[in-house]
């Protein structure tokens, strides 16, 4: 199925879209995704139960933004809303992912089986928990305009937007890039992060993780996944490669060059099935969404609000879907 005519592209996005009690308002009164959020958290064991426990909580034990509370339920969040845009009937030509968002885009697609994969995400968040403390800054500049900043400790961490570009590593060189960034004119803001994402600072802390995913059966995905790390489609050498899963949390992400890959090959209706609407701020700046080609639907409301809020967003997305009263 598609949405009005146009191919459907699911957009999932990762570190710094996360909030306190995010898309708990669909949870128990959407079932279907009720259903997978619940999927996720059995994979998980006994870690699943506390992070069920904070994701429901208005005061969580662990901040959202620690590294062990974001990234597992950005990735279940997402999981869980692409679960239930499959259960309207809509079957997406591509998935694109950011950061975390390409872990929960790949079981979606069927290169990794749910459970092992939710195993992958908590291995790779109790490495990362031990790293140092470190950070992400977004800046409304180009990476070639940031070149002078940057240093041996402070990186691009992501390519978001021609003029919006994330730098990552540790806190007090950070902060420091920051300072001059400011003093010289360029608008920053931090992130939500206590880790230093996409950059070499975390290399330690993933020694060890490509024999973790090396162990783990792969398959072709049954929908193209657009990789913001290759900026194009997985490859067989790409899933197969437990170095380049590994990596993930060390690499850039160059999530615009993979979007205009991805729009290279038409117009499309691009879904944002995760929480906030970062991911759809940004597509929106695309030429092709611009002159009203393509077109963006998020699932979820911009900013936290009250649960109802959330069941909302979602109707009105999936009447734009074509869904209706499936929606529930």
């Amino acid at each position: 199925m598609t949405g009005g005519g146009l191919p459907v592209a699911l957009l999932l996005p990762g570190q710094g879209s996360q909030h306190v009690r995010m898309a708990a308002g669909l949870h128990p009164e959407v079932p279907v995704f009720a259903a997978a959020m619940d999927e996720v958290f059995t994979a998980m064991g006994e870690e699943g139960e506390r992070l069920r426990s904070d994701w429901l909580a208005e005061r969580p034990v662990v901040p959202i933004d620690h590294v062990t509370r974001s990234q597992p339920l950005l990735f279940a969040v997402d999981y869980a809303l692409g679960r239930l845009v499959l259960s309207w009937g809509v079957r997406p030509a591509a998935l694109l992912g950011h950061s975390i968002g390409e872990m929960a885009a790949a079981v979606l697609a069927g290169v990794f089986e749910l459970r092992d994969a939710a195993v992958l995400v908590l291995d790779r968040v109790r490495r990362l928990a031990a790293a140092p403390p470190g950070g992400m800054l977004a800046v409304a500049a180009t990476p070639t305009e940031l070149e002078p900043y940057l240093s041996a400790d402070v990186v691009v961490g992501a390519i978001n937007a021609p003029r919006q570009t994330v730098l990552a590593g540790p806190d007090g060189p950070l902060e420091k890039t920051g300072r001059l960034l400011r003093e010289d004119g360029f608008t920053c803001r931090r992130v939500p992060s206590l880790s230093g994402f996409h950059s070499p600072m975390l290399a330690p802390a993933c020694r060890g993780a490509a024999e973790r995913f090396a162990v783990v059966p792969v398959r072709a995905p049954r929908t193209a996944v657009y990789s913001a790390y290759t900026t194009a489609p997985l490859t067989r050498a790409d899933i197969a490669d437990a170095s380049f899963w590994a990596g993930h949390p060390v690499a850039p992400v160059r999530f615009w060059p993979a979007l205009e890959t991805l729009m290279a090959g038409g117009d499309h209706l691009l879904v944002e099935a995760g929480p906030g609407q970062g991911l759809s701020r940004l597509v929106r700046r695309h030429p092709a969404v611009r002159r009203g080609t393509s077109r963006v639907v998020p699932l979820l409301p911009a900013r936290p609000g009250p649960p109802e809020k959330d069941r909302e967003t979602l109707a009105a997305a999936a009447r734009l879907l074509g869904a209706g009263a499936s929606a529930r």
